[in-house]
């Protein structure tokens, strides 16, 4: 049962060549309980609870009746561990800067010796030395943009557990400031993106959010995503809407989905996304498939699923293609032989639809691997082609609106890819946007930041004129350094070199850190909240 919930007015915009997938009215984010996107309960928001499901209470909780006993604090979003440093504030506060129409508009802060840590951050990252980096965490160990760069490297390492470890211990450190009126379930609790302070916030649930889907926990991912888009739904800064119907079809919240998309789709215009447009039939083709539907409904169901399928089709020919190849499906002749899948369905697509396709594709398809799935999407692709032969109007239609629309992406959706990480979509970002710097822990920042404090001016030693590949390692290592384009493999080695150095000290550090724990109580096995 799900309290309080809200109902989103949701506005998709595409005029003049402008996508623009996060206009909301604030004042209006009330979801209703049959709409998806409604915000979840603490339970749904704990991973543990969806695995408990699939493996029982005691599999997944193991010993952990005898862990947390120097965290007095109980939290939703993390479970504090005993291997983590005693926290201690590290000077994050929230405050409540307004209230409005039912609305509250909260930031966080930092106080003046937190201000003091990050500049020696920045300083690290530009000093090109990661133990620097390890130092200041040692000793500040809850320092967030510290633990979401360290993170990054775990993870490239392949050190998934450590990755996902570090950006717990910074949700932790996150929910430890919360204000007290600031809630994760009501949805009216809002957090501007424009402040840096807050920027760390939404990054931190993204990467959680991420590492819970990898985990076998898509459930849980999905109610962290409704609470991203909770906290501005005006400006949807990570573009969730790009992800929450993957989402939604991994957790086989099928009602849910097709529930948003048709409340929506008459104003909204969902289906000019291609992955709304492409994962709503997808949707009523598995509802058509359940055994305990009626024969007529699931027939009802089937055509309006091959009906949505071919409209997909239709409007985005550049999606087939690619989504056969990713899930190793030789196409028929016919189909590769005709102009409207072939190569210029690719190369012909304006540059925003390309990046929203390349995203689509190399996120969802392996939700269309199934055998049903295939032979459904070989009979609609067979009909499309008939219905391009037979000069269909609605083809003509579509390759207009293809042409006016789709011209350029809007930032939240660049700032999307980038951390999809989906090589099949970063490849196909503009130069614009690969010739600047990224850095992980703050991708892409608003053009129109709300600064409410400024790091002292230093002086600033080296050539500026770096390249992209060296400006994305620096911003994960600030070790890297490439002098010379022609100096690329010699590079690489070394920024091996330096990521395994770093992963050593930090194993380490986090293996030495031992703490003398309190006493326990009498009985410290009972646990009165446990459920099989």
């Amino acid at each position: 049962t799900i309290d309080g919930c809200q109902e989103a007015n949701l506005s998709l915009q595409f005029s003049q060549g402008q996508i623009c997938t996060s206009h909301f009215n604030a004042q209006c984010f009330m979801f209703s309980s049959a709409v998806a996107i409604a915000i979840c309960i603490y339970l749904n928001l704990n991973p543990e609870t969806e695995l408990k499901r699939y493996f029982g209470a005691r599999a997944v909780l193991g010993d952990q009746r005898q862990r947390n006993r120097q965290f007095h604090r109980s939290t939703w979003m993390t479970s504090p561990k005993d291997s983590w440093p005693r926290f201690s504030r590290p000077g994050i506060s929230m405050t409540l800067l307004q209230s409005k129409d039912g609305v509250q508009y909260f930031t966080f802060e930092h106080s003046r010796d937190y201000q003091q840590v990050q500049f020696k951050f920045l300083d690290a990252v530009e000093s090109m030395d990661p133990n620097n980096i390890l130092a200041l965490l040692q000793l500040n160990p809850y320092h967030i943009d510290s633990l979401l760069q360290l993170s990054d490297v775990c993870r490239i390492q392949e050190d998934q557990e450590m990755a996902r470890d570090l950006i717990e211990r910074a949700l932790y450190s996150f929910e430890c400031a919360f204000h007290p009126l600031f809630s994760l379930t009501a949805g009216t609790s809002r957090l501007d993106y424009l402040r840096p302070e807050n920027r760390a916030f939404y990054l931190a649930l993204y990467k959680h959010m991420m590492f819970l889907e990898k985990r076998g926990c898509p459930r849980t991912a999905l109610e962290y995503c409704k609470l991203i888009l909770s906290l501005d739904p005006d400006s949807d800064p990570l573009c969730m809407l790009l992800l929450i119907d993957f989402l939604m079809l991994r957790s086989r919240e099928y009602q849910s989905l097709l529930q948003l998309y048709q409340d929506w789709e008459e104003h909204r215009n969902l289906s000019q996304l291609p992955n709304f447009a492409f994962s709503t039939a997808l949707c009523y083709f598995h509802l058509s498939q359940q055994e305990d539907m009626d024969p007529e409904e699931s027939d009802k169901q089937r055509r309006k699923a091959n009906q949505m399928l071919q409209n997909a089709l239709i409007m985005f020919p550049g999606v087939l293609m690619p989504l056969l190849d990713l899930c190793t499906v030789q196409p028929d002749v016919t189909v590769t032989s005709h102009a409207f899948f072939g190569p210029k369905s690719q190369i012909g697509q304006p540059p925003a639809l390309a990046e929203l396709t390349a995203l689509y594709v190399g996120r969802a398809y392996n939700v269309w691997r199934e055998a049903a799935v295939m032979l459904w999407l070989e009979e609609s692709v067979k009909e499309v082609l008939l219905r391009v032969d037979a000069k269909d109007p609605q083809v003509e239609d579509s390759q207009n609106k293809r042409k006016q629309r789709y011209q350029s992406a809007p930032r939240n959706i660049h700032r999307h890819v980038l951390l999809s990480e989906i090589k099949e979509a970063t490849s196909s970002l503009p130069l614009e946007v690969t010739t600047q710097p990224l850095m992980g822990f703050d991708p892409l920042p608003p053009l129109d930041s709300v600064i409410s404090y400024t790091r002292p001016e230093r002086q600033h030693v080296g050539a500026s004129n770096e390249s992209t590949l060296s400006l994305f390692f620096r911003s994960l290592l600030p070790n890297f350094n490439l002098q010379d384009e022609m100096e690329v493999a010699r590079a690489g080695q070394e920024l091996n070199q330096e990521v395994n150095r770093l992963m050593v000290a930090m194993r380490d550090m986090l293996a030495n850190i031992r703490f003398q724990e309190p006493p326990r109580e009498d009985n410290p096995y009972r646990d009165e909240d446990e459920w099989d």
